[in-house]
């Protein structure tokens, strides 16, 4: 079944083209082909991965690759094909997986919007084949034009409100802006893909994973400037894909799509693209051996800045969508944190032949990865349970809920569990890959390598993350399910129907029990991603991982953060034995003020857009008017009149044509006598 891999992005665009071209007397149905799509898919792609698990393939650390020659140009070929590994497994499962579950839910979420639910169902299917082609791409170009396809469906989807709505005109703003943005990575990230292309005369991951390849181009100081500079402009397609600092204001504007789409894109897919894409470029990084740490070290910085920066947003939000989309934010960036610093040990380690300094940037990759995984469950499982709340109450405002445990048992208690996973709270999935994270923060400090001082700072960020994360969780929760009723609250129509109740009850699950998966061989199957593409490190064991994990103190202090963090919001806003102070929702401080308005970032955005946005867009369309259709322009023109002038010639008089001949003559006999005249024949 490995040779059918390409399959798995197929079925779901081809549902795309069938809902969109035969369901519009019967939209319904269009959920029942994307449903049945979907899972088609997550049935191939365990069939696969586990054929690859169990196959040569794996056993002897390669990836199963499959290309056709595709473009040839010159001494550049790229090539059009597949690429299976570990990591390539991982993202298969839980895309299809979770995308199932969520468009099992929207045949509920999404019953009343009629026809349109044709144009939802078609635009959710193109989306999950993005994602899926991205994930088994076998070379950068490929992947980058199913990048394009989920930034053209994420427009779509969440301006999917922009007609016949109150709030059209802030639906369409919020998909502009989305679309805008993360155009500013991706345009960093093809710059990248040029760079790369120019160095390595290929954008497959064979020919550019290779470690004599790289160190061939590396060991020249021409060739590691344009690698050093290529990677710094993947890394900034990763930045706004995956909405870090400071590309990250566009996500909570997202959230004015259906709650759906917020679950699918914004939690458990589309925003993995871009730490997926930094994992997959893990060799790239590592073996620059001479700015290879400068880039893991930005790349570290500005997840774990993000992870800070944007759980501090959602501390005093009173939109239950918006505190789940900062959450997303802050997750985000303790995986680009992990894969940062375990990045640095591992550059450190290959530069200097420290074989135990490879094995713990290991694990910061397994971390990082692992992470995403269980953060997919989680995440997409609190998004789903919002907007069960939100379908029920007819409100995203905190402040109008209250008392929903008992109307809402399912919702309130499934959101409960996703609620303790994110918040770390002991053996539930969350705490396992939080903790590692923390772990590979760490590692650089205690080491004692280069630029220790900077992890520690991110370290200790991190923890105060998780502290952070467990307040404005349950601050979340206590706000929507306890308490006196509020006024949306008190006209609650009660639990969900089954088609919603259902994936938030499968997700749970996962939300609580992923996590063990590390103790069952997940963490050599993300570390063999790392030995297939020619890093050479040794397995990391399951036994190692959790000895790791108990051994150390600051996992219990961690857990004693995150405790301490559920009993604050628990006395603040169930037992209101503490005022919130600051964080109140009538609070007039500048600390209140500056969360509220997002420490300015949409001011700076449109101040940006307008000044300098809008100046290089006079400048361009000036010289696209004045220079480029100007040249075209001048040409037509010139064809035309010089046409009118030869027209006027056509007289159709033989004398006039006798004149023209004469004139002809004597032009050609002068030519020829001022030759002679000036030299231009010799007479021999």
């Amino acid at each position: 079944m490995l040779d059918y891999s390409w399959l798995v992005p197929v079925i779901p665009v081809a549902c795309f083209v069938f809902v969109g071209l035969f369901c519009k007397k019967k939209p319904q149905i269009g959920g029942y082909i994307a449903i049945t799509g979907a899972a088609l898919s997550c049935i191939l792609a365990s069939i696969i991965s586990y054929e690859y698990l169990t196959s040569g393939y794996y056993s002897s650390n390669k990836a199963f690759t499959m290309a056709i020659e595709w473009i040839k140009i010159g001494g550049f070929s790229i090539n059009f094909g597949i690429y299976i590994d570990g990591l390539s497994c991982i993202m298969m499962l839980f895309a299809s997986f979770i995308s199932t579950m969520i468009f099992v839910y929207s045949l509920g979420y999404m019953h009343d919007q009629g026809e349109k639910k044709r144009r939802y169902y078609a635009e959710v299917s193109l989306f999950l084949t993005g994602m899926l082609g991205l994930v088994i791409s076998s070379n950068y170009l490929e992947m980058f034009i199913f990048w394009e396809i989920m930034g053209l469906c994420s427009y779509l989807l969440i301006g999917f409100w922009s007609f016949d709505h109150p709030e059209a005109k802030e639906k369409s703003s919020a998909a502009k802006k989305a679309f805008l943005v993360t155009r500013m990575g991706d345009v960093c990230l093809i710059g990248g893909l040029f760079i790369l292309l120019w160095v390595f005369k290929s954008l497959d991951y064979n020919a550019l994973f290779a470690p004599d390849a790289i160190k061939a181009v590396t060991n020249n100081e021409y060739g590691v400037q344009l690698v050093t500079i290529a990677s710094f402009l993947i890394f900034g397609g990763v930045i706004g894909k995956s909405a870090q600092f400071p590309l990250h204001d566009w996500l909570p504007d997202a959230m004015a799509g259906p709650t759906t789409v917020s679950a699918l894109i914004h939690a458990a897919t589309m925003v993995k693209a871009g730490v997926y894409l930094t994992a997959r470029s893990f060799p790239l990084f590592v073996y620059n051996s001479h700015m290879g740490e400068q880039v893991l070290l930005f790349i570290g910085v500005i997840g774990g800045f993000t992870a800070i920066f944007a759980a501090s947003q959602a501390l005093n939000n009173m939109n239950i969508k918006k505190v789940l989309a900062f959450s997303t934010l802050s997750q985000l960036g303790y995986m680009i944190l992990a894969l940062g610093a375990g990045g640095y040990l591992m550059c450190v380690g290959i530069k200097n032949g420290n074989e135990g300094l490879i094995a713990l940037g290991a694990s910061g990759y397994i971390a990082g990865v692992f992470h995403m995984l269980n953060h997919a469950f989680f995440k997409g499982l609190l998004f789903l349970c919002s907007g069960s709340v939100i379908h029920s109450t007819g409100t995203e405002d905190m402040r109008l809920m209250g008392g929903l445990i008992r109307k809402m048992p399912v919702t309130s208690i499934t959101m409960l569990l996703g609620s303790l996973s994110i918040a770390g709270f002991p053996l539930f999935s969350g705490f396992w890959s939080k903790d590692m994270v923390l772990e590979a923060a760490f590692g650089p400090f205690e080491e004692g390598f280069g630029f220790g001082s900077v992890f520690c700072v991110l370290f200790l960020l991190g923890l105060i993350t998780a502290f952070m994360t467990a307040f404005y969780m349950f601050r979340m929760w206590f706000m929507t399910f306890v308490g006196e009723p509020r006024e949306n609250a008190q006209h609650c129509h009660g639990e969900s129907p089954l088609s919603m109740s259902v994936p938030l009850i499968v997700l749970s699950i996962f939300a609580v029990y992923s996590g063990i998966l590390i103790l069952f061989g997940l963490g050599y199957v993300i570390n063999e991603s790392l030995i297939s593409s020619g890093i050479n490190v040794e397995k990391y064991s399951s036994d190692n991982i959790v000895m790791t994990i108990f051994s150390n103190q600051w996992t219990y202090i961690s857990i004693a953060l995150a405790l301490i963090g559920i009993f604050i919001a628990y006395l603040m806003y169930d037992k209101k034995e503490i005022n919130p102070g600051i964080l109140n929702k009538n609070g007039k401080s500048f600390v209140y003020r500056l969360l509220a308005d997002r420490y300015h970032f949409p001011q700076i955005y449109d101040h940006t857009s307008w000044g300098l946005g809008y100046g290089v867009a006079r400048v361009v369309n000036y010289f696209d008017r004045n220079v480029v259709d100007g040249t075209v322009n001048g040409l037509s023109n010139a064809i035309v009149e010089s046409g009118k002038i030869m027209r006027k010639m056509q007289s159709g008089f033989v004398r006039d044509y006798a004149r023209y001949i004469i004139i002809g003559v004597i032009v050609l006999v002068s030519t020829l006598f001022l030759m002679f005249l000036t030299g231009g024949f010799q007479c021999q």
